[in-house]
This record gives structure tokens, C-alpha cells and sequence, in this order.
């Protein structure tokens, strides 16, 4: 079995990035990671931030220690190109914010699967949270359809 590497290369038409492999992602275009305390970062993966352009602000509607519920929109975030709600990717409590966003919102373009995390949720990912590999796959179905509405 061949081993892991930190990233996978991603390629697809006129979009590349690297796809860190701890991660769980969406199909919403998130990513999570896991907190030695049980808790989950969250944030959004370069690909979403390409559609969003850079960012310019974000806001979030629910506060530490709410009850969230999959699917909740808990705020959104701006950016050059179009505004994005942000929705919650599992079931949980809402833990923190990244503060680090209210001194420098480039860190979500600078640092995407790093210090540009948003926000910070207790819970349990669901099936629908994949790995990278899952991630990939939708990615590519993702840009086949762009492509194929491009024609």
C-alpha cells in the first residue's frame, strides 16, 4: 500500500490546490478537522474560496454554546465575487470563533487549512462528511458540471 502523504495535488481544468489528507470535507465545500478536545475546526476550502473571491467580511448569527442542528445557516461571509451563507456541517454546539479573522479576513486566502479556520464546533461529523478522497471525487463532479454549463 503506497503511503499517505501530508496533501493530495489536486488538478481539474484551470483549478489546483492541495487537499490536506486529516481533513473531513463537505459538499458544501467545507473542511473540519479535529481538535485534540473533541472539538472540530471549521473552515472553507480553497476551491469555495475561488467562487467567493477574495474575502472582504464575515458574520456569524449564533453565539458560543448554542445548540446547532445540520444543515443551520449560522452566518455568512463576503467576498469579491458573491456572499455565501455559512451553514453548519453536523450536529452540535457552536464552540468559538476565529478571532484572528476580526485582526486579518486574508488569513481565510493566505492560511485556508490552517489559521484561516472560521469557527470551532462540538459534535460528531456525519457519513456525509467525507475524506479527501471522497472530497476529490466530488470536486471533479463539481467542475465537470461547470464545464459542461461553460459549452
Amino acid at each position: 500500500m503506497p503511503e499517505l502523504t501530508p496533501d493530495v495535488r489536486y488538478k481539474r481544468s484551470r483549478f489546483s490546490t492541495r487537499l490536506p489528507n486529516e481533513l473531513r470535507y463537505t459538499a458544501g465545500h467545507l473542511w473540519l478537522r479535529e481538535r485534540p478536545d473533541h472539538r472540530w475546526e471549521v473552515g472553507i476550502t480553497k476551491f469555495a474560496l475561488r467562487m467567493l473571491g477574495d474575502p472582504v467580511e464575515i458574520d456569524f448569527e449564533v453565539k458560543a454554546g448554542e445548540r446547532l442542528q445540520t444543515g443551520q445557516i449560522i452566518g455568512w461571509v463576503e467576498g469579491f465575487k458573491a456572499v455565501s451563507d455559512l451553514f453548519a456541517p453536523l450536529e452540535g454546539t457552536f464552540v468559538e470563533v476565529n478571532r484572528a479573522l476580526e485582526e486579518d479576513i486574508g488569513l481565510m486566502q493566505s492560511s485556508p487549512y490552517a489559521r484561516g479556520w472560521l469557527y470551532a464546533i462540538q459534535g460528531r461529523p456525519g457519513a456525509d462528511c467525507v475524506d479527501v478522497r471522497g472530497y476529490v471525487d466530488h470536486l471533479d463532479a463539481t467542475i465537470d458540471r461547470m464545464l459542461g454549463q461553460e459549452s
